[in-house]
């Protein structure tokens, strides 16, 4: 029987797909506990939920799962493109905004191409890189945060794509309207910018990289609603770009990739403007209590602009595990390459405060 190594693509026997936070449902069974016992603050999620008027929305749109969604989204593509003051021609929607990376690397990489990206930044950009052959150049991140210097310094003739994430997941640090402007000053024409902005609604006063698509420049901003949204289990998310940009990205996008059901719940939770705002204060109050305790406790963190924060609690995967013991899911950073950190979400003030008495326990006695 023939090695399917020998008719695959070479360049996938090394690729390690991405791990996600550990489901409550796996927890559940192979610890015995209730699910109702346990909280999870490992994957960034909105501990508020949906908004109550994405909820109407979308159950009002079970009653129509036999017909296909409007593939084309136009109602959603419409409130998103009036909402940024854009129109519906620079925006596209994706099965959360990890499938708009993949329809840019199908548009633009090839093997033999590059991308560049910050070494902490969200491993999916590696791992896209690696499934269209491409290879990623990592800059290094004094601080834990994105050296656009250094990023627009690696930049060459075989580079197609940068990625910055902006706050950046998993560490949370923010790049300043200045900065990304005198790095845009140095990107030549032949590369993509993508500007990964999951986590822009967390912001009180967020850069501005829309003016670029509206200069007409080779941009992409990704944004989504799985997190400040609630919408995670929906997968959901959209690109914004220049018009012939974001044609080029609908020709590489399979038919109805986004559901009828997250279209309605993610246009309802878009106008949902009290439930954002909720989220929002919760996500800094709880933020704030963290950090304080983490201070505390005399343990390093990097200092946070997202709904997570990265900490330093010395064995990161022992940690993980005891506090799973306990029914509190956080995530080991092991695979960032930061063994001796965890990287935990703001819940609700009962859960933070849950998670941080656990943890104090962790630290003083150690597994």
């Amino acid at each position: 029987m023939s090695n399917i190594w020998n008719l695959a693509h070479p360049w996938l026997r090394d690729l390690v797909a991405y791990e996600p936070g550990k489901p409550i449902e796996d927890v559940a069974r192979e610890l015995g506990l209730e699910p109702s016992q346990i909280i999870k603050l490992a994957s960034n999620e909105n501990p508020l939920g949906p908004s109550p008027k994405a909820l109407e929305a979308m159950h009002a749109t079970l009653e129509r799962s036999h017909f296909y969604p409007d593939g084309g989204g136009f109602y959603l593509r419409e409130a998103i493109a009036e909402k940024m003051e854009l129109k519906r021609e620079n925006v596209i929607l994706g099965c959360g905004s990890n499938e708009i990376i993949e329809f840019i690397g199908h548009a633009f990489l090839k093997p033999g191409d590059e991308i560049v990206t910050s070494h902490h930044a969200f491993v999916v950009y590696k791992l896209m890189a690696k499934l269209f052959g491409a290879t990623t150049v990592e800059v290094p991140d004094p601080g834990f945060a994105h050296d656009l210097e250094a990023m627009a310094d690696a930049i060459t003739s075989k580079t197609r794509e940068v990625f910055i994430a902006n706050p950046n997941n998993p560490t949370g640090t923010l790049v300043s309207q200045e900065e990304i402007d005198r790095f845009m000053k140095r990107v030549p024409e032949h590369v993509v910018v993508v500007f990964d902005e999951a986590y822009h609604e967390f912001l009180d006063n967020p850069p501005d990289t829309l003016k670029f698509i509206r200069e007409g420049r080779n941009v992409v901003v990704l944004r989504t609603f799985s997190k400040i949204q609630g919408l995670a289990n929906l997968r959901i998310g959209y690109g914004l770009a220049k018009p012939d940009l974001i044609e080029a990205l609908q020709k590489t996008r399979q038919p109805f990739n986004a559901n009828g059901i997250a279209q309605a719940g993610a246009l309802a939770g878009l106008k949902d403007e009290e439930h954002q705002l909720k989220t929002r204060q919760i996500t800094h109050e709880g933020r704030a209590v963290m950090q304080s305790a983490f201070k505390q406790m005399g343990l390093q963190f990097v200092p946070s602009y997202a709904n997570f924060v990265l900490v330093k609690v010395g064995d990161g995967k022992a940690v993980f595990q005891q506090l799973m013991r306990q029914g509190i899911i956080v995530r080991d950073m092991t695979a960032y390459g930061l063994p001796e950190w965890i990287r935990v979400s703001v819940g609700t003030a009962p859960q933070n405060e849950r998670f941080l008495t656990a943890l104090q326990d962790c630290v003083t006695q150690p597994a």
